[in-house]
């Protein structure tokens, strides 16, 4: 298939990848003129020892394509303007996958890492997608500062100022077994937060062990795999352990509701109604949210749910009750499942997520918080469990705020014993009902021609 088409196809079904607040903060530049080709194929083989040497803008290697004026992918299905000659046939092509600084979470500094997570995770996706098409991810380089030269990296204007490079993938054909496409779109499509009651069933540990090594099967950077899993799945299933889970979430769980800044974001994500959310293309429903409301209740919760409500009824210890109330879901669900590193890796004092140690390495651990580049392949692992557990009939519902603030992590971690710093938590089960799926915007809004 050609690329433009396999590209295409493969965003739409990465746009469904999971999110934090469904805020999607991710983009992908593709890089189709030669001088891009270039530059694209020099950074992937300077960080790549042994690597192939980086290709010549030639007719296998290289295309003049051009988009439209704001580099959105358009034209004719082989990836030409209308009315231009064809592009000619390319050995590989080359992606960008980027974190758009305008569609982050900024509230909190544990939102940089779910960022980071929600670009890993739509990124796995979206090489699963172009794997199953024939084209295969064969190189990967982490892009930090300082990779480019402080210039836009790739395709000048055409390069988007709010999007900040995170790692550069070079995709070869490849064979790709018949119908890998429509299972996978099939999943990603049933793929969804669930945040109703679950069936008190408990899950076979064959299910679970199969869920855990899912984690460790990354199309995304399977090119540049350390030894050995870079992150530890965690399921706490007995009932000590579920019942310490639950009893964080009532003491804590409110911490989101009181945090203002916080609490702001989070509202400025719910959408009035179904078609507020369809126009947004992101956020979420009070019905996404809680499920299905009465008329009454659904002009009630939105009324206590505004900043402005909410900082006068968490007074009367508003915020307590809702922790309660996940407290409550988090003990009667089955099983939990943490995502963990199993040590800590070197960064700066600010808490974001910093840089390796050098081109394209994506693990070494030293200090107390991951580098960009685990965070990326934490998210692709999350990205493979979630999967896995789709096709398995379970749903997941995450309970963030234990992670979002530092001395609540370092509570749960210890109290759970979790092998490390945990990146991502949530409840696990057989849901009792549907929970309608949350609205994503138009693929061709995180695409670029670079």
């Amino acid at each position: 298939m050609a690329f433009h088409d396999a590209l295409q196809a493969a965003a739409a079904i990465a746009a469904r990848a999971p999110s934090s607040h469904n805020c999607q903060p991710w983009g992908v530049g593709w890089a189709t003129d030669a001088v891009t080709r270039r530059t694209a194929a020099a950074l992937l083989a300077a960080g790549e020892p042994g690597g192939r040497a980086a290709e010549s803008p030639d007719g296998r290697s290289a295309g003049t394509a051009a988009g439209a004026p704001d580099g959105r992918l358009g034209g004719t299905p082989d990836g030409t303007p209308d009315g231009s000659g064809r592009v000619p046939s390319r050995r590989s092509e080359y992606l960008v996958l980027a974190l758009d600084r305008a569609r982050e979470l900024t509230a909190l500094p544990a939102h940089a890492t779910e960022m980071l997570l929600s670009c890993g995770s739509h990124g796995e996706i979206l090489a699963r997608a172009l794997a199953a098409q024939g084209w295969r991810a064969d190189g990967v380089r982490l892009l930090g500062p300082g990779a480019t030269g402080g210039a836009p990296p790739f395709g000048g204007d055409r390069w988007p100022r709010a999007w900040e490079p995170l790692c550069l993938l070079r995709l070869s054909p490849a064979p790709a077994p018949p119908g890998d496409l429509a299972a996978l779109r099939e999943t990603v499509g049933a793929r969804h937060t669930n945040r109703g009651p679950y069936r008190p069933e408990a899950i076979d540990p064959g299910v679970l062990a199969r869920l855990a090594s899912s984690a460790t099967e990354s199309a995304l950077l399977r090119a540049q795999q350390a030894p050995g899993a870079p992150v530890a799945v965690r399921h706490l299933v007995g009932a000590p352990e579920r019942a310490a889970l639950a009893e964080l979430v009532a003491r804590h769980g409110g911490r989101d509701f009181a945090h203002r800044a916080a609490w702001r974001e989070t509202h400025a994500y719910i959408r009035r109604d179904e078609a507020e959310a369809a126009r947004a293309g992101d956020g979420f429903t009070l019905g996404q949210l809680f499920g299905e409301l009465s008329p009454p209740r659904r002009l009630g919760m939105r009324a206590a749910l505004a900043p402005a409500t909410m900082r006068l009824l968490r007074h009367a210890g508003y915020d307590r009750f809702l922790a309660r109330q996940l407290a409550a879901a988090v003990r009667r669900s089955p099983a939990a499942v943490a995502l963990c590193f199993d040590g800590s890796d070197g960064s700066d004092a600010s808490g974001r997520p910093g840089n390796p140690a050098g081109p394209g390495d994506f693990g070494g651990f030293g200090g107390r918080t991951p580098d960009a580049g685990s965070v990326l392949r934490a998210g692709a692992a999350l990205a493979g469990y979630w999967l896995a557990a789709t096709r398995a009939g379970l749903v997941l519902h995450p309970v963030s705020v234990l992670l979002q603030h530092e001395d609540v992590r370092d509570a749960c971690e210890r109290r759970l014993a979790l092998p490390g710093r945990a990146l991502f938590l949530s409840r696990l089960g057989y849901a009792v009902t549907a929970f309608p799926s949350s609205h994503r915007r138009s693929p061709s809004h995180a695409l670029r021609r670079v």
